[in-house]
């Protein structure tokens, strides 16, 4: 009796939660009204900010060395969609954004724009950056979706965008981002040691591999596993090969076999990063919980 009164708990409150949000996929087309171009954007709750492709930054009237001096002056750039269709535009530098990641602190410029669907585009601060090496021209962060959208990677239970997480190999818990803009998960790896293995990482796929990983309070585990396949990923400052591994990853109790990538973390907060290959078929993401 009491299993199916939690469950009818569960079924009246997801209700309620979806009644007052509406439901959106990994990726949507957008615009950015002042543009009238359309991009393909992509759903990223492990993103604070919504950020846009822009290049040929120009600061009216002179760019100080400091970017924070420059808050308040009229900022020109061009954006691209994924077509390859381009746009000049000005905007009022509101804010400059700091962001952290494995190449080290990068300070982007903040501007006020009116992105979403045609038509229903509303002002969000984005942050401007090269992205000409992504995917993505668009990538849509949590400060758009709050209080509006639930990011729903294909159907299932709710998690929030931190989580604790738990890995059954290691033993530990990790608070864990949940990241819908990534493919795949990621987990903190150091100290990787592959039995006979060779320079050409491909040739060392079926393999055991050691490494060490280490969750944010800094408890660390050896661990050994195989390697499964390799992962290129892609990003801003280029390419780069990871291996990967199948491990037991999820919420405490509800654990489930997924492939990871190893990388080293340890400049990054999250040393346990979940992409859409653990949350499909399985959750929806709601960036206010």
């Amino acid at each position: 009796m009491l299993k199916k009164l939690s469950l009818c708990i569960l079924l009246l409150s997801t209700s309620v939660v979806a009644q007052d949000k509406a439901m959106i996929g990994p990726t949507a087309v957008m615009s950015v009204a002042d543009t009238q171009l359309s991009y393909e954007a992509r759903m990223d709750t492990g993103a604070v900010n919504t950020s846009l492709h822009a290049f040929d930054l120009e600061v009216e009237g002179g760019s100080a060395s400091n970017m924070k001096d420059n808050i308040g002056k009229t900022l020109h750039f061009t954006t691209e969609n994924g077509s390859g269709e381009r746009q000049r535009l000005s905007a009022p530098i509101v804010k400059t954004s700091t962001v952290s990641n494995s190449q080290g602190r990068e300070t982007r410029y903040m501007v006020n724009l009116d992105i979403g669907f045609h038509g229903a585009e509303r002002s969000v601060m984005v942050n401007l950056r090269d992205r000409s090496h992504m995917d993505y021209k668009l990538l849509i962060g949590r400060n758009w979706l709050k209080g509006k959208y639930i990011v729903d990677v294909s159907e299932k239970k709710l998690i929030g965008p931190v989580a604790t997480i738990s890995i059954l190999e290691t033993g530990l818990m990790f608070k864990t981002r949940i990241d819908t803009g990534a493919v795949e998960n990621s987990l903190h790896a150091v100290d990787l040691k592959v039995e006979a293995g060779v320079d050409d990482m491909e040739k060392n796929v079926g393999k055991m591999l050691t490494f060490m990983t280490e969750n944010e309070k800094g408890v660390a585990h050896k661990v050994k596993a195989r390697i499964v396949e390799t992962s290129l990923i892609r990003n801003a400052q280029g390419s780069e090969i990871r291996y990967m591994v199948e491990l037991n990853i999820g919420e405490p109790g509800s654990e489930y076999k997924v492939k990871v990538n190893l990388r080293d973390r340890s400049r990054m907060s999250y040393k346990l990063l979940i992409g859409r290959n653990w949350l499909q078929g399985h959750y929806l993401v709601d960036v206010d919980r």
